[in-house]
């Protein structure tokens, strides 16, 4: 009884500081950070074009933590993938961090990507030649930072998400969870404004995945970041400040919050 106390007050306490940093914003005439409008993505396949997104618009505000569901096809990791110019899509305007993405080259998306993007996916993709503090600064290195001011930000990143003891592993000698970590910490080490997460607790078990979110959750609102998580784990997905649906190549708000409205489809 304690415990379904504590997940309410939990969670009533996110809702009210999510909704509390998009009144903020929209009160001061802040420009959201994402701004979607009329997105398409069709791509063609032997058996003619695909399309995954139709009309799709979207808008998340500074410091919004966003949950996206949606059966698997539905286009979720397309979708973000295009808000992090890693994709570009077939029509319609996408605005992230004050740029439009859609207009850049291979290169300037390469820069945008590493200057205000950290990504984090259901699989760590960590580097298994390098330790664990060389994978966080490479994309530091990859920046130009010099090696010695490389290592002592990761460093820091890895106390700063309970790993500074495992810095000299390489990622064959750590738990999952901790591969995840050193994942998170990667992604943040640039300090960027959005955090993309696709399904980060995907490979993980029900109680180190609910740790690996405990970070996140803390993350964000530590270094005030602005976070859009695609999760099939309704119950991590509930913890978000605000819940989408991406089903019909649409977005959908959820106005259920709990996780059987998750579950049966309750939109607006």
């Amino acid at each position: 009884m304690m415990q379904t106390l504590s997940a309410a007050a939990h969670e009533a306490s996110r809702a009210t500081r999510d909704l509390g940093s998009r009144a903020a914003g929209i009160e001061s005439g802040q420009t959201p950070v994402i701004q979607v409008q009329g997105l398409g993505k069709t791509y063609q396949t032997a058996r003619g074009a695909l399309e995954l997104f139709e009309n799709l618009n979207l808008e998340v505000e500074a410091g919004e933590m966003v949950a996206i569901v949606g059966q698997s096809g539905a286009g979720k990791s397309t979708l973000l993938h295009i808000l992090g110019a890693l994709d570009t899509p077939s029509e319609g305007t996408v605005y992230c961090a004050s740029t439009n993405v859609s207009k850049l080259s291979a290169r300037e998306a390469a820069r945008f990507r590493n200057r205000e993007i950290g990504y984090v996916w259901q699989f760590h993709y960590l580097l298994p030649e390098f330790t664990a503090l060389e994978n966080v600064a490479m994309p530091l290195l990859a920046r130009g930072t010099g090696k010695v001011e490389a290592l002592r930000t990761a460093e820091n990143w890895l106390r700063e998400v309970g790993l500074e003891d495992r810095g000299e592993h390489r990622p064959g000698e750590l738990s999952g969870g901790e591969q995840q970590r050193v994942a998170l910490a990667r992604a943040l080490v640039c300090g960027p404004r959005l955090l993309l997460a696709d399904e980060p607790t995907g490979d993980l078990d029900g109680v180190t995945a609910g740790r690996v979110f405990d970070l996140i959750e803390r993350l964000h609102s530590s270094h005030r970041l602005t976070s859009i998580v695609v999760t099939h784990n309704m119950e991590l997905a509930v913890r978000c400040g605000r819940r989408l649906r991406l089903e019909g190549g649409r977005l959908t708000e959820i106005t259920d919050p709990g996780p059987k409205g998750l579950q049966a489809g309750h939109l607006s």
